[in-house]
């Protein structure tokens, strides 16, 4: 996905850019870069690829001779981050987070209206802030060029572009991704996550609406674009993404998951689902507050029978290579003998997307010893590829566990009942969680439901985006 922080004050701020974004590392893994401005040295710019080394290893080095009281910093899952743009619009850099999945057609269509060319990567692909770059400078401003890029643009699109003396700040349409605004004595600064800039000394001071435009000086910011408060925000900010610092529409990371967990034992224990058990545990890092809620509902122990060991293997460089993420996920977990031998366990885990690493820690916890392995997913039966944020990678639906299930049970028909073998009320409901049971040998397993999400997170149904789950827009 990415993530993006910037800053513009009276004072130096290439570090304040430099933790900012490197705070930003659990939301991407293939590059990371920062671009600053000073009159005498102009822009500077760095990037660099983050797959086998974290951003501030890479960084460490370039921030020592960058200078400037404007900069800014992205971590991208996808393309190198910032660029440099010259158009009629002047010279500008940008960087932009979320997915353009109609970037062919789009330059396609550029290219036909006299766009001469395109940098590209060595994939032959656009990078997608040139690709934004070229559809702003379509109008005659920037407001009406983002605008018009955002209209154009299939997917989820929030940027950010830095001049000489500001940075504009422009999210999403439909509000998918925060913005948040800090300000310190010195200036202000721009976040996706809120927690980024408070070791910083930022205190936040405005949260970006919908499809909202802003421009950042030093002295303050200037709304160019009003926003709307028709928001779809992504559920899965707080089920799995989001720091547990961190606060989205005012709802805090960590809460949301503990909430999250004591709902699902108190519908198990309505159910009578609850199994009996030795411990509840969290898959880590993000099944762990998922857990604890869990745990403290249901009244039976917290155990951590696994250690993810993280001082070489941290998330922030995990590499983009299934087979490897796999070995590298399984590599991680340390067991803890004694919480493991002759138990009976119930696991709580952020999500179950193809099940491969869930089938793997399943087998790594008999291995050393477990009597039985219960899973509860904190969040319902993924049924759908993001379009949106493509959190799961998945390059068709049918590599999605539950799809596969569903489709060889019911062939193309299958797509007529998600909902059913979403409810485990249901006759269907059952059979999808008893053949997961089955590939996965678990013991036990429940989704929570949607409502129970929504309950969890704490603001109106209407402006979540729960697409991955309902396959509603």
């Amino acid at each position: 996905m990415g993530g993006f922080f910037g800053a513009v004050s009276s004072n130096d701020c290439i570090q304040d850019v430099f933790f900012g974004t490197d705070y930003h590392s659990h939301l991407g893994t293939r590059r990371g870069g920062m671009t600053s401005y000073t009159p005498e040295l102009g822009y500077q710019r760095n990037i660099h690829s983050i797959e086998n080394s974290p951003f501030r290893t890479k960084l460490d080095k370039d921030i020592q001779s960058m200078r400037g009281n404007i900069c800014i910093g992205c971590i991208s899952d996808t393309d190198p981050q910032p660029i440099m743009v010259r158009s009629k619009l002047g010279l500008y850099a940008i960087c932009s987070i979320g997915i353009i999945r109609n970037a062919e057609e789009l330059s396609k269509e550029l290219l036909e209206q006299g766009c001469s060319n395109f940098e590209t990567m060595s994939s032959g692909s656009i990078n997608s802030a040139g690709l934004i770059g070229a559809l702003i400078a379509q109008k005659d401003n920037f407001v009406d060029g983002i605008r018009y890029a955002q209209e154009k643009i299939e997917g989820t699109m929030s940027l950010v572009i830095m001049r000489e003396s500001s940075i504009i700040c422009a999210r999403d349409k439909y509000g998918r991704l925060p913005i948040i605004i800090g300000k310190r004595s010195d200036g202000y600064c721009f976040s996706f996550e809120s927690f980024a800039f408070q070791k910083l000394g930022y205190e936040t001071c405005h949260e970006m609406k919908s499809a909202e435009i802003l421009e950042l000086t030093k002295d303050g910011y200037t709304i160019l674009s009003d926003g709307t408060d028709d928001t779809k925000i992504c559920t899965f900010l707080w089920t799995y993404y989001g720091y547990p610092n961190a606060r989205y529409e005012g709802v805090n990371v960590e809460m949301m998951r503990t909430r999250n967990g004591e709902i699902m034992a108190e519908t198990d224990m309505k159910n009578g689902r609850l199994p009996d058990v030795d411990y509840v545990c969290g898959v880590p890092d993000s099944g762990t507050p998922h857990a604890i809620g869990y745990a403290n509902k249901s009244g039976i122990p917290f155990a951590r029978p696994f250690i993810k060991y993280t001082p070489t293997w941290p998330r922030s460089f995990m590499p983009t290579n299934q087979s490897m993420r796999n070995r590298v996920a399984k590599m991680k977990l340390i067991p803890v003998h004694d919480l493991i031998e002759g138990k009976k366990l119930l696991f709580v885990d952020d999500s179950i997307v193809r099940g491969t690493q869930m089938r793997e820690t399943v087998e790594f916890l008999y291995e050393n010893g477990a009597k039985e392995v219960h899973m509860r997913s904190a969040c319902p039966p993924i049924m759908y590829g993001c379009k949106y944020l493509n959190f799961s990678r998945s390059t068709s639906e049918l590599e999605l566990i539950a799809r596969q299930i569903i489709d060889e049970k019911e062939g193309a028909e299958g797509v007529k009942y998600i909902a059913e073998y979403s409810d485990s009320n249901t006759e269907r409901g059952r059979v999808l969680r008893d053949e997961i049971c089955r590939r996965l040998k678990l013991t036990s397993l429940e989704f929570q439901s949607y409502p129970g999400t929504v309950k969890a997170v704490g603001i109106d149904e209407c402006k979540l985006c729960s697409y991955c789950w309902t396959g509603k827009e």
